[in-house]
């Protein structure tokens, strides 16, 4: 004889089986159409009472075949691209179905191999990594660096750069810049180093290109005019974003007037605010159409030399920071190295979102700024995140609000203190209304429990 045990079993099986055609019969599961090129994978997992020869039999009438899983009377089908969910919502009516869900992908976090990138600390601080989970940006995007030139020769910049030009003539003559500054190539090299290629340091827009745009001599200074020949250059050469990690103490209406003639044809203006520790602004970051750029610690705290005020959009790390320099590397301070790691965020922004304007793209930057200490009057909108500007969390990428918190109110006893008197009375327990005196049941006659209805139990 079987075991009661095992008979219970078989029992309950059977009932699951024939519900479960029953159920299958009135909601057919459509079998993938032949020659479909598409499919997307759904998890079955069935009750453990529910006998093989049936699973088997309803993945061969209703699905072809399936791949087994590792996890108890679980498999894997595939469906035609676009079923998914209504074969989901059948299967979920199916008694023998614990549940079904779609096989999601889950993707690689990927941090690169750039031996140096462990020392670099901006890049974790504004979430870089998590926004390269969601995008490399692309080499159709181009960050043009207005600097004291980037040197060509450096392993980790030459396969970035595309262009190079020396704008300290009108006329912008390509140049393959050395760069003896090393300025330029610094900011390069925060911007779009090349990235996950085994070599020192990563950029922030992995993918992006990189035009050197001279407009500073082998000393670090320049006219305004250079730098307004290499603004107008960039834009008319297919720049999306600009950076300017320099700055004057003087406006100008011709600087000015450039500012605006790149804003105009669709490119992001991206300018370091200063390294006076005032508040101010340098030009051209005081502008209207450019982003001004503050620096921050590695607390997130204003950098002493950064210049600050509600002009300053957005700050970025801008202290001890590791990049290219030379034919090397090294670390640098100042908002010069804050500006970049805005325009390497620009590019990719403009490589995720193709059709964006260059207002969405500002928008988006500031928008999704972290609120750190001094937001709102050291910095307008806070420290960028790569990560929420890219979209990358579920999160909304306004910063929630701090609470105004309310004064607590002042709790009254709900006894209170009787005054003096020379016959006090008794002090009432509660404010609450006196609770009533309930009224004597009447005794009923023992067999009422048996005959409720009779008239005298009523």
């Amino acid at each position: 004889m079987f075991p009661m045990r095992k008979l219970f079993k078989i029992g309950i099986g059977l009932g699951l089986f024939l519900i479960g055609i029953s159920i299958n019969l009135m909601h057919p599961v459509t079998t993938p159409a032949q020659g479909a090129i598409e499919y997307q994978r759904i998890i079955i997992k069935f009750r453990s009472l529910t006998p093989r020869f049936y699973r088997d039999s309803f993945i061969s009438a209703n699905f072809g075949g399936s791949e087994p899983l590792r996890l108890k009377d679980s498999v894997v089908v595939k469906v035609p691209k676009g079923s998914l969910e209504t074969i989901i919502k059948a299967l979920s009516k199916n008694l023998t179905v614990e549940f079904a869900e779609e096989d999601f992908k889950a993707e690689k976090v990927e941090i690169p191999n750039d031996p140096q990138f462990p020392n670099q600390w901006g890049l974790s601080k504004i979430n870089a990594p998590g926004g390269w989970d969601v995008t490399h940006g692309g080499n159709s995007v181009d960050v043009a660096v207005l600097d004291t030139g980037i040197n060509y020769l450096h392993p980790d910049l030459s396969a970035k750069l595309f262009i190079s030009v020396n704008c300290t003539n009108s006329a912008c003559p390509s140049q393959n810049s050395t760069d003896p500054d090393g300025h330029g190539t610094h900011v390069a090299g925060i911007a779009s180093a090349a990235t996950n290629n085994s070599i020192g340091v990563s950029g922030v827009s992995w993918d992006g290109r990189l035009m050197s745009v001279k407009v500073l001599d082998d000393s670090g200074s320049g006219y305004y005019s250079w730098i307004t020949n290499g603004i107008i250059w960039a834009a008319d050469n297919g720049a999306e974003v600009i950076n300017l990690s320099l700055g004057g103490s003087f406006s100008s209406s011709t600087l000015a007037s450039a500012v605006n003639y790149a804003w105009d044809r669709g490119v992001v203006i991206v300018a370091a605010a200063g390294n006076d520790g005032r508040n101010r602004i340098l030009y051209p970051a005081y502008y209207a159409n450019t982003i001004a750029v503050g620096a921050t610690d590695t607390n997130d705290n204003k950098a002493s030399f950064s210049n600050y005020g509600t002009g300053v959009e957005v700050a970025a790390p801008g202290v001890s920071i590791l990049s290219t320099y030379g034919s090397g590397y090294a670390n640098l301070s100042g908002t010069s190295m804050a500006t970049p790691f805005v325009s390497g965020l620009a590019a990719l922004l403009f490589a995720q979102n193709p059709s964006w304007t260059n207002a969405q793209v500002r928008s988006r930057i500031e928008s999704s700024a972290d609120p750190i200490p001094g937001t709102g009057t050291y910095f307008r909108f806070g420290r960028i995140n790569v990560c929420r500007a890219l979209g990358c969390l579920t999160s909304p990428l306004t910063p929630t609000p701090t609470p105004t918190l309310t004064p607590t109110p002042t709790l009254i006893p709900l006894t209170p203190t009787p005054s003096p008197s020379p016959s006090p009375s008794p002090t009432p327990t509660s404010i609450l209304s006196p609770t009533p005196i309930p009224t004597p049941t009447p005794t009923l006659p023992w067999w009422c429990k048996y005959i409720p209805t009779h008239r005298t139990c009523q």
